[in-house]
């Protein structure tokens, strides 16, 4: 994982943060999508930085896997291959079986009462916000890390979240998401009843039914206004 590695200052500044933010959010949101140029220019317009700035964020976001920037050619968001959305699948339900056996040891009735906060907006997001539902449904799985109280496995679970958003956004089939606030609901219960083996399999389950979501490409046009939609980030 490369979160790790030091950043270049001008992305730790606050508006190279703004930037880097809005980004990230952008691509985990799908409303920017895998192959869509990231133009310096652009981006630095829209969000009222420099080049500079700009070019730090997309290194950032390079290092993490969210954006390629292949020599002598622009930015765009990534577009993992089908063998690496296996790799990525795989690597994260490893990740995610430890957050559940050093979770069940330690959680407590308020860490229980978060997840469930956590899982009421996810519900409210599902009736009228799409992109914010694909947020919530990742930041379920990182806030499980977190309060398994391991920094490594929490960093760890961001990165292979942010990828997998990629994934479903090039690959996915059409699904509810209903899927995914039942299926939290029950690694809620899981927890409650401080049950690893139950847990373990119930997200088990769960990550395979999302991998099977990400099987077919989506043909979606990708001649698309980037400008407006980096409008909505760009805050």
């Amino acid at each position: 994982m490369s979160n790790s590695q030091r950043k270049p200052k001008s992305a730790q500044s606050p508006r190279g943060k703004s930037v880097y933010e809005g980004l990230r959010r952008a691509i985990i949101e799908q409303a920017l999508m895998p192959g869509d140029k990231l133009t310096e220019d652009l981006i630095g317009e829209r969000f009222g930085v420099s080049r500079t700035i700009v070019r730090a964020a997309l290194a950032r976001l390079n290092a993490e896997g969210l954006v390629d920037l292949p020599p002598n050619k622009g930015a765009a968001v990534a577009q993992p291959s089908l063998s690496e959305a296996h790799d990525i699948f795989e690597a994260r339900a490893c990740v995610e079986r430890q957050v559940l056996t050093r979770l069940v040891e330690r959680i407590t009735d308020k860490d229980i009462q978060l997840l469930e906060q956590h899982l009421a907006f996810e519900a409210k997001a599902n009736s009228n916000d799409g992109p914010a539902s694909i947020r919530l449904a990742g930041e379920f799985h990182i806030l499980l890390a977190e309060l398994s109280g391991n920094s490594v496995l929490t960093r760890y679970v961001d990165e292979l979240v942010s990828r997998c958003s990629l994934i479903l956004a090039l690959y996915s089939r059409p699904h509810s998401s209903e899927c995914s606030v039942n299926e939290h609901q029950q690694i809620i219960s899981a927890l409650r009843a401080r049950d690893a083996s139950l847990a373990i399999k119930t997200m088990d389950h769960h990550l395979h039914a999302i991998t099977e979501r990400a099987l077919l490409f989506s043909g979606e046009d990708r001649h698309r206004d980037i400008r407006s939609i980096l409008d909505k980030y760009a805050t």
